[in-house]
């Protein structure tokens, strides 16, 4: 009988638009609650809460989807989260305050942003230490690698600038100029481009990663905190807003803004592109677009004080 009742439920959920994309689990930090929830997407339904401590706020999740690595700036440490069993496989101590986080294509290194000394510790993966450290601009936040896991590019908030790393040598090989104060980065399928949302101008800087250079802004809302990108267009959270400013990626021009809650941080995009997920700190929801209708189908409760800060969204299947 509760199998019955569940499978209706779940057929119920892909008439409103709610799932029945592609399968995928939402890793969201609860910062003022101090755990993780994970979220099953295609039920839009929260199916785990994981104690964390320390504040959690960065997330990133490997290509396999076998581990979640969570910051926590309070505890100066990250946080290894078995996916699959759902519980906390370890802890690794950094030191300084870490925020930001990213995992490079192979899964062997996690790249974490320490905001307080200017530097990207290095963690090797598989012995869950920390083995080098990287110079960077002041106070870096977002961190994305490419897909060929050859760069890294650091959003250095209080220089208005990105720095890209060489992973191999583990230099800054560049600094790029953006707009005031840039928070998170986004690095586009191809390796191409990268997408900075700048908190202090108001803005979205889009960076030609090649030549090295930005080559056009985009204005969205207030307090721009990170991008998705989704249908040709990328998905900004505006946090004063209580926005996704929507812009056009081949024109650079702006195409709406989504009413989503109060203070959106985190966001992603599903892998099929479908459906774009945004973390609202103030509302304590977790919020569903549709990014080709671009308008709310969906809203789950999370924690206390959602940000979701990073690569958030694992596959499934």
């Amino acid at each position: 009988m509760r199998a019955r009742v569940l499978a209706a439920l779940a057929a119920s959920l892909c008439l409103t638009g709610f799932g029945c994309a592609s399968a995928e689990e939402a890793f969201v930090t609860n910062q003022l609650s101090d755990d993780l929830m994970i979220v099953d997407l295609a039920t839009a339904r929260s199916v785990a809460t994981i104690p964390i401590g320390g504040k959690p706020a960065g997330i990133a999740i490997n290509a396999d989807g076998r581990f979640a690595y969570v910051t926590s700036p309070d505890a100066k440490a990250v946080t290894v989260v078995d996916a699959a069993a759902r519980q906390v496989a370890g802890r690794i101590e950094v030191g300084g305050g870490p925020l930001g986080i990213a995992v490079a294509p192979d899964g062997r290194t996690v790249y974490v942003a320490d905001w307080y000394a200017a530097a990207v510790r290095v963690i090797d993966a598989a012995s869950r230490s920390v083995t080098a450290s990287i110079a960077v601009g002041a106070s870096p936040s977002g961190l994305a690698v490419t897909p060929d896991g050859k760069l890294l590019l650091s959003a250095d908030r209080d220089d208005d600038s990105v720095s890209v790393v060489d992973t191999t040598t583990r230099q800054r090989k560049a600094i790029i100029k953006v707009g005031t104060r840039p928070f998170g980065v986004t690095i586009d399928a191809e390796g191409r481009r990268a997408y900075t949302a700048n908190v202090g101008s108001d803005d979205v800087s889009v960076i030609d990663i090649a030549a090295g250079r930005e080559i056009g802004r985009v204005p969205v809302g207030m307090r721009p905190y990170a991008v998705a990108l989704a249908q040709g267009r990328g998905f900004v959270t505006d946090q004063y807003g209580g926005t996704v400013s929507v812009f056009d990626l081949a024109t650079l021009k702006p195409v709406k803004r989504i009413n989503v809650g109060d203070y959106p941080e985190g966001i992603n995009a599903t892998a099929d592109g479908k459906r774009v997920i945004v973390a609202c700190w103030e509302s304590n929801t977790l919020v569903i677009i549709d990014a080709a209708e671009l308008k709310v189908i969906g809203e789950v409760k999370t924690g206390d004080g959602p940000r979701a800060f990073g690569a958030f969204l694992r596959r499934t299947e």
